[in-house]
């Protein structure tokens, strides 16, 4: 799974790193789910002083959604002579 990564300033000025955002295609049934959970994550981050600069969104997630589902959507394919 590919991942990527965001950097904004909060509404103070403080620099934010927001990290492992899975790319989802927008046929994955998971697509709607992971845009309005990183929106909600990002406004929570932006609108308030941080005692940290960097934050994962993988664990947010871990957090948050149903254990079943997480597991679905990080599961990790393993391929075949590291093809």
């Amino acid at each position: 799974m590919l991942y990527k990564s965001l950097d904004f300033k909060n509404v103070v000025g403080q620099k934010v790193k927001i990290s492992e955002i899975p790319v989802l295609g927008k046929n994955n049934r998971y697509y709607f789910m992971i845009q309005v959970r990183l929106q909600i994550f990002i406004s929570s981050l932006y609108n308030k002083l941080q005692e940290k600069s960097c934050y994962s969104f993988r664990d947010y997630l871990k957090r948050k959604m149903r254990w079943s589902d997480f597991e679905d959507l990080f599961s990790i394919q393993e391929f075949r002579n590291n093809a």
